[in-house]
Parts: C-alpha cells; sequence; structure tokens
C-alpha cells in the first residue's frame, strides 16, 4: 500500500518465507540439509519461470542495478 512492495516482491518473499520456515511440516519437525536443499531448488525454479523475474535478472545483467517491477 504504501508503493514500496510490489506483487511480485511480495511472491518472491512468500518463496522465501517458505523455504526458510521449512515448509509445510509439524512443529517439531526434524530435517535434513537435502530436504531444505530441495524446497529451495523447487521456490526457485517456479521463480525463474516467471516473466518478471527473467525481466529483473536480464536487468540486472545489463543495467547493472535492480529492477523494480
Amino acid at each position: 500500500m504504501g508503493g514500496y512492495t510490489s506483487e511480485h516482491d511480495m511472491k518472491i518473499a512468500k518463496k522465501l518465507a517458505f523455504v526458510i520456515s521449512g515448509g509445510r511440516l509439524r512443529e517439531g519437525s526434524l530435517v535434513d540439509e537435502q530436504y531444505l536443499l530441495d524446497l529451495e531448488r523447487e521456490a526457485f525454479l517456479s521463480l525463474i519461470a516467471e516473466p518478471k523475474s527473467q525481466q529483473r535478472m536480464q536487468h540486472m545483467l545489463t543495467k547493472g542495478k535492480p529492477l523494480r517491477n
């Protein structure tokens, strides 16, 4: 609402929070490193398929600064 976070920023933040929190698990569940890496990979692959993510990556590579879309 304040104009600082775009819809795509929120999508990225939610994916990141999901990965950091360990996904959908019961409280107190133990996980290994591979489980977390798999969660991270799934989130990354879903985000790079997004056109806005691709635009951001291309902009960073060509202009050297972030794109706010």
